[in-house]
C-alpha cells in the first residue's frame, strides 16, 4: 500500500530537477567530502553521461574555477591599492588640517583639500567595492592582460638569460 507522500511523487524529472535532486543529496552526504576522478567518471556513467561529455564539462568547470580564483586576486589587488590611497589621504589631511590649525587657529583652506580629496576617496571606494557592472568588467579584463604581458614578459627574459648563461655569455648570479 503506498502512502499519501509516495502517490504524489511523479517517477520523471527534466534534467533541472535531477540537477537541483543530486545537489541535495551530495550536501546532505557526510560521511564522503571528496570524490575521487574514478568516482566522478562511474557516477557519470551511471547517469548515462558519456566520458566525452564529463571531459568537456570538468575542462569548462576548471576554467570556470581558475577565473573565479582570477577575480578574487583582483578583487584583492583593488583593495590593497584603495587602502593605500586611503592610508594617503589620512596621513596628508591629517598634516595639512595641523598646518592650519597651527598657522591661524582655526581650520579654513585646509578643509577644501580634504572635502575634494575626500570626494575622491569615495569614489573610489565605490568602484573599488562594486563586484557588477561594465567599468568592473573593464577594469578586471585590463589587469587580466596587464598580468598576461608581465607574465610573458617575465618568461621571455628568464629563458633569455639562461640562453645567455649556457652560452657562456654572462656569468651565473
Amino acid at each position: 500500500m503506498m502512502s499519501v507522500f509516495e502517490t504524489k511523487i511523479t517517477h520523471s524529472y527534466n534534467q533541472q530537477d535531477i540537477q537541483q535532486i543530486l545537489n541535495l543529496a551530495l550536501a546532505r552526504q557526510e560521511m564522503v567530502e571528496e570524490f575521487s576522478r574514478e568516482q566522478l567518471v562511474e557516477i557519470a556513467s551511471e547517469l548515462g553521461i558519456s566520458t566525452h561529455t564529463l571531459l568537456e564539462a570538468e575542462r569548462e568547470w576548471l576554467a570556470q574555477q581558475q577565473e573565479q580564483q582570477k577575480r578574487h586576486e583582483f578583487n584583492s589587488y583593488r583593495r590593497s591599492q584603495f587602502k593605500k590611497s586611503f592610508g594617503k589621504f589620512v596621513i596628508v589631511n591629517s598634516f595639512l588640517l595641523a598646518i592650519n590649525l597651527i598657522n591661524v587657529g582655526y581650520l579654513s583652506w585646509s578643509l577644501y583639500i580634504l572635502l575634494f580629496w575626500g570626494l575622491w576617496i569615495a569614489l573610489r571606494a565605490w568602484n573599488t567595492y562594486q563586484l557588477q557592472g561594465d567599468d568592473y568588467e573593464r577594469a578586471f579584463q585590463k589587469w587580466k592582460l596587464q598580468n598576461q604581458v608581465k607574465q610573458i614578459a617575465q618568461s621571455t627574459y628568464t629563458s633569455l638569460k639562461n640562453w645567455i648563461q649556457d652560452q657562456g655569455l654572462m656569468t651565473k648570479e
